[in-house]
């Protein structure tokens, strides 16, 4: 069955969706976050069949969010790196990962600490800030649709 996709629908989430919308994209993206670069680390590390993984990274590489990258071995080796456009999904990642943190495992029983380097503290919880800077929440907000030009 094919996935669903949102081409008609004029919302920024929908339109992210259809390019990593599925969960091997994410967890992709995720283990590039964490150091992955070859076919075969994202293999071993996701247990994915190989045509999957091939196929998501190929649209991954298509849509601009990861460039392949020759590595100059003996022979066509190849590693993958995030874009700029890629690494942008980090807040995104990072979002997700706080929330299953406190809904699925529940607080304090996280599967891993993400910690800053700079300070050795665990990463401070994300919040929508104002223009101010200042927490905002959903009751604080108003959503205009924009007129079609």
């Amino acid at each position: 069955m094919a996935r669903k996709r949102f081409d008609d629908m004029p919302c920024s989430i929908a339109q992210t969706l259809n390019l990593v919308g599925d969960w091997w994209t994410l967890l992709i993206i995720r283990d590039a976050f964490f150091g992955a670069r070859r076919f075969a680390e994202f293999e071993t590390r996701l247990g994915i069949a190989k045509n999957i993984l091939a196929n998501r990274l190929s649209q991954l590489v298509e849509n601009g969010i990861m460039q392949k990258v020759d590595i100059g071995q003996t022979g066509t080796h190849y590693a993958y790196e995030l874009t700029e456009k890629g690494r942008d999904l980090f807040p995104v990642l990072t979002a997700l990962r706080q929330w299953g943190d406190k809904w699925v495992y529940g607080e304090g029983c996280a599967p891993m600490d993400v910690i800053e380097r700079k300070s050795g503290r665990p990463l401070a919880r994300m919040v929508p800030l104002g223009a101010d800077g200042t927490p905002v929440a959903l009751e604080d907000l108003e959503i205009r649709l924009k007129e079609k030009s």
